[in-house]
């Protein structure tokens, strides 16, 4: 069954009004754009058809702080607070299942790699439940409303005012990092995150149609959004919505929308050790090595097992450590994203995996649509 077939069939059954996959392996791609941008059938998919990446934001915002390491003017061991004031000075809950205001201080300054890494005590557990948790949901709101977001320095004092779940590096819990990282990014820089981000990682590897704003010009290839639910695919963002104007915070947890060739672009980046296609190097071997190792223990791992099925965590994105299923390989990278997204780079046989969807789902379990496309896209 090729790539086409299998998308179709899940067009055809309604789970989906459209998509766009890729897989490319060593001297071979593989591209299907399969139904419509929307559910009522208004424009067929195109191969450059515009998503929101949502959680694929994360990799290319880490790429950006590693950019900023490779320049010398951040180092992993710097504490966060030299930049981020704000989190300069954190608390910490007394226990993790303890009410917020029984709190103890931070043994260490948060640094960098903590940030990176997802370890610096800010984010969300598997146990949605834990008083500091349910603290940061009115501060990390869904990532898939960017408009909601305040911006960066009324964001950051409200996060301020939020405890660590766990002290620095005891923990690995989702996105409040990836968010922090792209505060972190404009605050270094001295420019905004998209400009910082256009300059030294959109522009350099060709991403031209990535970015945080989809503009009048491009809207006709801008997809639908919808969530699904028990009464079918409810529209939660259109093409003249959220994405029509600049946020007040680019989220570099989420922010991003572009296409599925430009995410290959930035797949092909990290396989060829940090170069773009015309030679010049975006990123240092190392710092690609960085964002493709797995950082985690597995006490990180257990805190955070809602989200990680055989997997740690590198910089920006997930890296496999088990062979739990058929597309598991140690040392794939990459993530899932709330908005119906997928993209995997695998070092060991040189595949890029791209799948752009406009179907988001409150469950952290990946739908069948997707563990489908991973299965197809692991096949030798």
């Amino acid at each position: 069954m090729s790539l086409r077939e299998i998308l179709q069939r899940h067009v055809d059954a309604g789970a989906l009004p459209g998509a766009v996959g890729v897989v490319a392996r060593p001297g071979h791609v593989e591209v299907a754009a399969v139904g419509a941008v929307d559910v009522e059938g208004s424009k067929p998919m195109a191969e450059d058809s515009l998503f929101r990446f949502a959680s694929l934001t994360k990799p290319v915002t880490a790429a950006a702080v590693l950019a900023l390491v490779d320049d010398g003017r951040l180092a992993l061991d710097d504490p966060i607070g030299r930049w981020l004031p704000e989190l300069a000075d954190p608390k910490v809950v007394r226990t993790p299942a303890g009410p917020v205001d029984d709190l103890v201080p931070a043994n260490r300054a948060i640094t960098v790699f903590d940030v990176l890494t997802s370890q610096a005590g800010w984010g969300f557990a598997s146990d949605f439940s834990l008083p500091a948790v349910q603290a940061l949901f009115p501060v990390q709101l869904d990532g898939r409303e960017v408009q909601h977001f305040p911006e960066a320095d009324v964001w950051l004092a409200r996060l301020a005012d939020v405890p660590l779940l766990y002290q620095p590096g005891e923990s690995w819990l989702y996105d409040t990092c990836s968010a922090i990282q792209g505060v972190l990014v404009a605050r270094v820089a001295g420019s905004s995150l998209p400009e910082f981000l256009d300059e030294r990682i959109l522009a350099p590897l060709g991403m031209a149609d990535t970015g945080f704003v989809v503009g009048a010009d491009r809207r006709d290839r801008f997809t639908s959004f919808y969530k699904a639910g028990p009464e079918g695919l409810a529209l939660a963002d259109a093409p003249d919505g959220q994405w029509s104007t600049m946020p007040a915070l680019p989220l570099g947890s989420g922010g991003l929308a572009g296409t599925a060739g430009d995410w290959l672009a930035f797949g092909r980046m990290l396989l060829a050790e940090g170069a773009a296609a015309d030679g010049k190097q975006v990123l240092s071997p190392e710092s690609v090595r960085l964002m493709t190792t797995d950082h985690t223990t597995a006490a990180h791992r257990e805190i955070g097992a809602l989200f990680l099925e055989g997997q740690g965590w590198g910089m920006g994105g997930a890296v496999d450590v088990a062979v739990l299923d058929p597309w598991n390989v140690p040392g794939r990278y990459g993530w899932v994203g709330g908005t119906g997204t997928t993209a995997y780079v695998v070092p060991a046989t040189g595949t890029v995996s791209v799948l752009l969807t406009q179907v988001g789902e409150d469950n952290p379990v990946p739908p069948r649509w997707m563990r489908d496309f991973w299965r197809y896209a692991s096949a030798e």
